[in-house]
């Protein structure tokens, strides 16, 4: 494959709802993990083309063009090429029968047709796993081929002849008229199980199951507004990004995919961040995902129950009941290592696995946790008592450390600072907890909470306000602007019509916008080497800022021009570069969640001012 990297903006995401693979508009499987979104790499070559495994599946000879796209409302990718011979399409997916289903097989579905002419297919699986650290052993087995290696059995069936070349690798030809199809699937195997030809005769009624469960599902949705097709994608990209087992969300099933390409700037985000996660809850409550909120918050609760109930050592640093992030199981995921084998994308390095920032103390996460139990309470079924007193712990900790400096919720790998948006985000904790209270009548020291409330308050009005600049800025006493402070007015600490708030939003758009596009902050502020894109994230708090302001033009047209940053399939990773490429890593629960968000409001307010 040499140096033919595809964009990564040149992907369609599939998944079963435990792990993804990422499909190219080459008709190569370049990035999947087995069985989860956080076990090591079977293919890879998203980040090595050459070594780091894929699976392959197009025509032999040239290729005119190639279109991708969703089947309407489903996750089932198509792939289409179109050559001076014929058409062909591939449908991939993994295979959902329902929902919770306890007998779910892990299978990817790979099945090619021509759609006219003739059309010779060539495909080529190259297993890599361990992050491609080992290749597999192939032998043929029951009624295909077995690959084996890092303790993974995989199964490889087809409706061709398949033959196994002497390095492991799995190849196969097929010559394909009007109307032909060939199937290929590939299955994670348990212990004693063998490839089995029984997958190819379910082929149409596993796609129909999947279909129908992937419309199943979004027929739940409230949404009806004039976005309905791009936030119904975003729900979809969501759920796909669902432990469904566990209830965990992660925040990217992908790990280095630069920020900056040629950068280091490349982490692993195949665990559930808990400020991600607390955001994207808000997004599926509001429409109407009522299941995947209560499952996230008994996997939370779980978390703050255990947690909390072991106190830090002497000489442990208090990084308070909660951490930033964790595995799926809830575990602390394993230290942060770089993988040297392997080249990144577009020779961007370091490949990292694990996240140090595991190790950091962020504040702003207890905010955004009892944010997302408040709606839950208000827009759910209601917060069980356990979790109540779950969440006044939370709190009673908050009370306790709020004044401390952090690495603020852009995780700042450099010295601790008092960060605007930590203390921002602690007045959320303590403001949701006393409306709870209230609301429910449940029992609590709502006195005391206010009190530290107000403080918070009067700390953040003063302190993090330079009138000079005439902005909230990203520290108290700080001389450099952030982005997030536009989630004042969306966290109701300050009225859209507040003039400090109107203010700062000019002080942002004057420094860190460019067109509709905003950078977090200016990135020599954070410590780290090398530059980054604009972050789409906040793109979208702007389309939602600009909206509470009253700008509903701006806000159109400011939510019209972002989707432009789509990928041909409505798929946006955590930034944009200065070139209009998605970088970073794909897709971003955390983009599709503000997506989410910003339509919905703006929505909302353009129907209120008819």
């Amino acid at each position: 494959m040499g140096d033919d990297w595809l964009a990564i903006s040149q992907h369609g995401l599939i998944g079963d709802l435990r792990t993804s693979a990422l499909v190219g508009t080459d008709g190569t499987i370049d990035w999947f993990c087995a069985p989860r979104f956080d076990s090591p790499s079977v293919f890879a070559a998203v980040l090595d083309p050459d070594d780091g495994g894929s699976w392959r599946l197009a025509p032999a000879g040239e290729v005119t063009r190639t279109q991708q796209f969703y089947y309407p409302d489903t996750a089932v990718l198509i792939t289409r090429f179109l050559t001076d011979d014929g058409v062909a399409e591939i449908h991939d997916f993994m295979p959902i029968l329902g929902a919770g289903d306890p007998e779910h097989r892990q299978r990817m579905v790979r099945r090619v047709s021509c759609v006219r002419g003739r059309i010779r297919m060539h495909t080529l699986l190259d297993a890599r796993p361990d992050y491609a650290r080992q290749r597999c052993r192939a032998e043929e087995s029951g009624d295909g081929v077995l690959l084996t290696g890092d303790g993974l059995r995989l199964g490889l069936v087809a409706s061709t002849e398949l033959e196994i070349a002497d390095d492991g690798r799995v190849h196969a030809d097929v010559e394909l008229t009007t109307h032909d199809t060939a199937t290929f699937v590939l299955e994670v195997l348990g212990e004693h199980d063998e490839p089995s030809c029984n997958t190819m005769d379910m082929t149409d009624a596993l796609l129909h199951a999947t279909t129908a469960f992937w419309r199943n599902w979004l027929s739940q949705s409230r949404y009806t507004g004039r976005w309905r097709e791009t936030v119904h994608r975003s729900a979809i990209t969501l759920k796909l990004l669902t432990h469904e087992p566990t209830g965990a969300i992660i925040a990217a099933p992908t790990t280095s995919l630069p920020e900056h390409v040629g950068g280091n700037r490349n982490w692993d985000y195949r665990y559930v961040w808990i400020r991600d996660a607390g955001f994207v809850l808000y997004a599926l409550l509001r429409l109407g995902f009522t299941g995947e909120a209560r499952a996230f918050t008994a996997w939370l609760s779980e978390r703050i129950g255990r947690d909390r109930e072991v106190p830090p050592t002497e000489d442990e640093d208090d990084l308070g009941p909660l951490r930033v992030l964790y595995d799926i199981d809830g575990n602390v995921p394993p230290d942060e290592v770089e993988l040297d084998h392997l080249r990144g994308y577009r020779d961007s390095r370091p490949v990292r696995v694990g996240n140090a920032a595991v190790e950091q103390l962020q504040l702003d996460i207890y905010g955004e946790v009892i944010d997302s139990v408040y709606l839950f309470d208000k827009h759910g079924p209601g917060i069980s008592d356990d979790a109540w007193h779950d969440v006044v712990a939370l709190v009673e900790w908050v009370m306790d450390n709020w004044q401390r400096d952090d690495a603020g919720m852009w995780e700042v790998r450099g010295e601790r600072r008092a960060y605007t948006t930590s203390l921002l985000m602690c007045w959320v904790a303590l403001e949701r907890t006393i409306r709870i209270a209230r609301r429910r009548g449940l029992p609590g020291d709502v006195a005391t909470w206010s009190r530290v409330r107000d403080e918070i308050y009067e700390r953040i009005t003063t302190k993090c306000w330079d009138a000079d600049r005439g902005s909230f800025m990203q520290t108290e006493n700080g001389d450099a602007l952030d982005a997030a402070v536009l989630l004042m007015p969306m966290v109701k600490f300050l009225s859209p019509a507040d003039p400090k708030f109107l203010s700062t939003l000019e002080a942002i758009e004057r420094d860190l916008v460019t067109d509709s596009l905003v950078f977090r902050y200016t990135p020599e502020t954070d410590g780290l080497d090398g530059e980054e894109g604009t972050f789409s994230l906040c793109s979208f708090w702007y389309v939602e800022a600009l909206t509470r302001a009253g700008r509903l033009a701006d806000a159109q047209l400011a939510l019209e021009k972002m989707f432009t940053y789509a990928n041909h399939v409505g798929l946006y990773a955590e930034q944009v570069s200065a070139t209009g490429d998605q970088v970073g890593n794909f897709p971003q629960a955390f983009t599709h969640f503000a997506l989410v968000s910003a339509a919905i409001n703006l929505d909302r307010a353009l129907d209120e001012e008819k």
